[in-house]
């Protein structure tokens, strides 16, 4: 139990995938091709990606006492995530989403968070064990504030580092961002914390990562196909273009990312050397159709 290891914070849900040839607009009914179950939640795919890159990765969150919270818990068991310090809380259903996929391979979901918003300091403090042994903790935004800052009081009280997953987006407190070392968030997201327009392309994402380092230690803003962007308040600044491949499925490419860069930072390599890794990640699953990603 002395290795270094990404423990992860946040939400489980069981995920609900349609096919369908265009989302629906409002009022709208979109006839499907098909649909199909997987195991998700920020913080459920980042731990499953950390583990996948090699890692040891630890999950801390909670379950419904139900099937959907079973099938949680056997996911991160079979992808070799530490699933001791997820909670089964009694009286509440598992957090869960739909999300519906158009022919280009981009999506819309809609998510209800159930047992992911009972998470709070106590399940902390049970997880004592993995906490003291943390090298980076990998945060997100779908779960209960207090809880994120408990957690990262926790983890920076035995020198590991806080990695800030800033999505979905939302208003974040001054003690939160005092407590991060990196915040990841993609171009919408930069643009909600900044407050100014971001383009979606390398250049805005970096223009966005460097207004971002006025209020972090170190941004990291992603632009989907076309890379991502760093910066830091020590002056470190540069961009990545992204590993071309033809895209099959966008559905958990920011997760993964997000796993494989705290995979990166946990083994010691430099900021640069965990991003590409990342870009690397992400673009092979975004390659790999659903029904296959059990196997990357």
């Amino acid at each position: 139990m002395t290795a270094p290891l990404v423990t992860v914070f946040g939400s489980l849900h069981y995920d609900i995938m349609v096919e369908a040839p265009d989302r629906p607009r409002k009022g709208e009914t979109v006839t499907g091709h098909a649909w199909q179950p997987k195991c998700g939640g920020k913080g459920g795919n980042q731990a499953v990606s950390a583990a996948r890159a090699g890692v040891r990765s630890a999950m801390i969150g909670a379950v419904g006492d139900d099937d959907f919270g079973r099938l949680l818990l056997g996911n991160l068991e079979r992808n070799g995530v530490d699933s001791r310090f997820v909670r089964v809380a009694p009286g509440a259903g598992s957090g869960m989403s739909v999300a519906i996929f158009d022919d280009g391979g981009d999506y819309g979901a809609v998510i209800v968070s159930g047992s992911n918003l009972t998470l709070g300091e106590k399940d902390i403090s049970a997880a004592t064990e993995i906490v003291a042994h943390t090298a980076v903790l990998l945060l997100q935004n779908e779960v209960p504030e207090a809880a994120n800052i408990a957690a990262a009081r926790a983890v920076r009280k035995y020198g590991g580092r806080i990695v800030l997953n800033a999505a979905p987006a939302r208003k974040l407190s001054g003690e939160l961002i005092a407590l991060t070392d990196i915040v990841i968030v993609n171009a919408i997201e930069a643009e909600f914390l900044a407050g100014i327009p971001v383009v979606d392309t390398l250049e805005g994402a970096a223009e966005a990562a460097r207004m971002l380092a006025d209020f972090y230690p170190a941004a990291i803003v992603t632009a989907g196909g076309e890379g991502v962007a760093y910066c830091d308040r020590d002056g470190q600044t540069f961009a990545l273009a992204a590993v071309p491949v033809k895209v099959v499925s966008t559905h958990g490419a920011g997760d993964e990312f997000v796993g494989a860069f705290a995979a990166g930072l946990t083994r010691g390599h430099q900021v640069e050397a965990a991003l590409a890794a990342a870009n690397a990640a992400a673009a092979l699953l975004v390659a790999t159709p659903e029904r296959q990603r059990d196997a990357i």
